[in-house]
């Protein structure tokens, strides 16, 4: 394939391990175009949920939130890029188009010197930075202070101000990942490791981690729920829960409640 006909790709990786793809970065064009997630989501070819998600995941690893909610919007599912937001999206168009300027001059050279059509050719100007991880909720964080034991450790974590969650990992995982005090890190918690209670009604627990956070999304499956906490500085957690205890607890988009996570449950993540 002669990389003239070959398709530039660019995403970013920073030094402190955020991730961004070609993917996402054309979901906030469509945002930002249309103020609508729904609306993006149509534009992209992504379900509802799969737009919403890959918002929330980019809201979660960013220092500050790229994408917030507003009333209304033109199809639906109002949205808006932040300063932040707006400002990824004009240094992604100026880094799309000198990549786009470079992979034809490339592509020229390469041309020029019969080289584009030898079998398995393929030098394609290329960057696609995107960890995938099964675990639903990934939240970028800051080790505040670790506490060694014997065998294992306890990481205490800075979400956002106020904001702070207790892992529990081996010693040796500490050395191996280098934690340390200021370290940037993923913390990966799988939804169906999240349990909720109300406000207020968490009552005696083992669960080391209790965050508060306003419902904003609850849909309803066959078997399951999933309920989505904000809790806050533009961070949400999501849940997976049985239907029957989604009806038990009776929760709806506004009302308060408790994330609890076990601090073993908390996985750590570094570049």
């Amino acid at each position: 394939m002669s990389i003239a006909k070959m398709e530039p790709v660019i995403g970013l990786r920073s030094k402190t391990g955020k991730r961004i793809g070609d993917d996402r970065i054309r979901l906030l064009e469509a945002v930002d175009q249309l103020g609508s997630i729904s609306g993006a989501a149509r534009a992209v070819g992504l379900t509802y949920k799969a737009a919403w998600d890959a918002i929330a995941a980019l809201n979660n690893l960013a220092e500050h939130p790229l994408v917030v909610a507003r009333t209304g919007g033109r199809v639906g599912g109002g949205a808006v890029l932040t300063e932040d937001g707006r400002r990824l999206l004009a240094s992604m168009r100026w880094l799309q188009a000198e990549l786009q300027r470079l992979s034809a001059a490339s592509a020229a050279r390469h041309d020029q010197q019969n080289l584009a059509g030898r079998d398995g050719f393929a030098p394609v100007l290329s960057w696609r930075f995107v960890m995938k991880t099964s675990a639903r909720n990934m939240l970028r964080c800051k080790v505040v202070e670790v506490s060694r034991g014997p065998v294992s450790a306890e990481v205490i974590l800075s979400i956002a101000d106020g904001i702070r969650l207790v892992a529990i990992i081996t010693g040796e995982s500490v050395a191996s990942l280098g934690l340390e005090p200021g370290k940037e890190v993923f913390a990966l918690i799988k939804s169906t490791f999240v349990l909720l209670a109300p406000e207020g009604e968490t009552g005696r627990t083992s669960a080391r981690n209790v965050v508060p956070g306003t419902v904003i999304r609850h849909v309803e499956g066959a078997v399951n729920s999933e309920i989505v906490l904000d809790i806050g500085g533009g961070k949400t957690i999501a849940a997976i829960i049985t239907k029957e205890s989604a009806e038990t607890l009776g929760f709806k988009v506004g009302d308060r409640a408790c994330a609890l996570i076990k601090a073993s449950h908390i996985i750590l993540a570094v570049e």
